[in-house]
This record gives C-alpha cells, sequence and structure tokens, in this order.
C-alpha cells in the first residue's frame, strides 16, 4: 500500500517514512500543504498521515480542500493539539482518526488498518481468498493452517489483489502500490514476486488475465 506522509518536522517525518517503510508500506513524504495537494492529485493513496502544523498552510484547510476535490482516502490527522474542539473541527472536515504526538509508531500502523478496514467496508481484519489467509496485524498468509512467510513486497501484492478481490491490476498499479518516491524498480519485479508468490501459496491463488494483469483466482471461493 502506497501512503501519503504530510509532516514538515524532519526527525519526526524521517522516522515515521522509515518506520513505516520497514513495514511493507511505500511511503511518499512531503513537508507542505502545496505538495500534499499535488501529490493526492497525481497519486493514489491507501491513506494520508495529515500534520496540522504546516509551514505554508494549516494542515486543517489542506484537509478540507483535499475533501472538497472528492478523495475519500482515510485521513489520519497527526497533531499535538489536545483541545475536544479541534477534534471535533477535523472530524467534521473528514478526518478519520486523530494521532496524537508524540505516538508511537506500532500504534499509527494499527491505526492505518483500521482507516483501511473501515474504507474497504470490513469488519474483520483477515482477508480470504480460497485456502489462503491474509492477517494484516502480522503481515503473514497461513495456508492449511500454517504460517507462510512472505517479504514485504509480497506481502504488499497479496494483500492489494485480494482486497480487491476480483479486480484486476495491471504491472503499472501494482508498482504504483508497491513503491514510494525514488525507489528503484526492477523491469520485472513484479513477475518475480508474483512467481514466488505462487510458489508458497499454490498456482491458482493469483491469476493472470493475459495482456491485462494479475488478479486473485477466480476459481477460488472468497
Amino acid at each position: 500500500m502506497r501512503l501519503l506522509l504530510i509532516e514538515d518536522d524532519p526527525l519526526i517525518g524521517k522516522a515515521t517514512q522509515r518506520f513505516l517503510a520497514s513495514e511493507g508500506y511505500a511511503v511518499d513524504w512531503v513537508v507542505n500543504g502545496a505538495d500534499a495537494l499535488l501529490s493526492v492529485r497525481t497519486h493514489q493513496y491507501g491513506t494520508i498521515l495529515l500534520d496540522l502544523g504546516l509551514p505554508d498552510m494549516d494542515g486543517q484547510e489542506v484537509l478540507a480542500k483535499i475533501r472538497r476535490t472528492g478523495v475519500s482516502t482515510p485521513v489520519l490527522v497527526l497533531t499535538a493539539r489536545e483541545a475536544v474542539s479541534d477534534r471535533i473541527y477535523n472530524l467534521d472536515s473528514g478526518a478519520d482518526d486523530f494521532i496524537i504526538k508524540p505516538f508511537d509508531l506500532h500504534e499509527v500502523c494499527a491505526r492505518i488498518r483500521v482507516a483501511v478496514r473501515r474504507a474497504q467496508g470490513r469488519a474483520e481484519e483477515r482477508l480470504q481468498v480460497g485456502d489462503v489467509f491474509l492477517v494484516p496485524s502480522r503481515r503473514m498468509a497461513v495456508l492449511n493452517e500454517k504460517d507462510i512467510p512472505l517479504t514485504s513486497k509480497e506481502y504488499m501484492i497479496l494483500y492489494t489483489l485480494m482486497s480487491s478481490s476480483g479486480q484486476v491490476f495491471n504491472r503499472g498499479q501494482l508498482e504504483e502500490a508497491l513503491y514510494g518516491w525514488g525507489e528503484e524498480i526492477d523491469s520485472n519485479s513484479i513477475e518475480v514476486h508474483i512467481h514466488n508468490l505462487r510458489k508458497k501459496l499454490g498456482k491458482k491463488i493469483i491469476e493472470t488475465v493475459h495482456g491485462v494483469g494479475y488478479r486473485t483466482g477466480t476459481g477460488c471461493s472468497v
């Protein structure tokens, strides 16, 4: 999943980006509202993390402008403002959750998972296609009651496909979900990851739609 981090504090931004990347997320990091709005217009994100204290405009204004464009991506507000009135205002403006600074990065990941699950209309955390389960909190696949270890990229490809089961994703869309700005992308990286997933989970879990892309196997029950 690709995330947008909007944070002007270099220490918080770098630490948050590094931790989220270690958890398998592709993270684009910007430090002001103008770049944030441009990023939202040009990329699709699974979640947006928004600091309120930006140098060029208040984060509340950024949030309002994002929602006025019709973007429904979950927005988690990062803030040191603890007043109830601030929380109410931002929730009414379209925020999905609040994370009060200083925050624990493991909690940030948990809140991202919850926000995405709500946006997808899922009550349960785990995803299932056929005999394969995916548990985001553990970043682990389970097949026939056995844990199957995945690399971060394998996990994110499987998550992307299973969370929109039946939808066809082309290579460019999968690369968009897996890689942030500046990350080097090998020409056949998606194919290699999918080949490895099939070796671990069986050939039926991911179906190739020739000339188009990939989807979770339609021969599997969902």
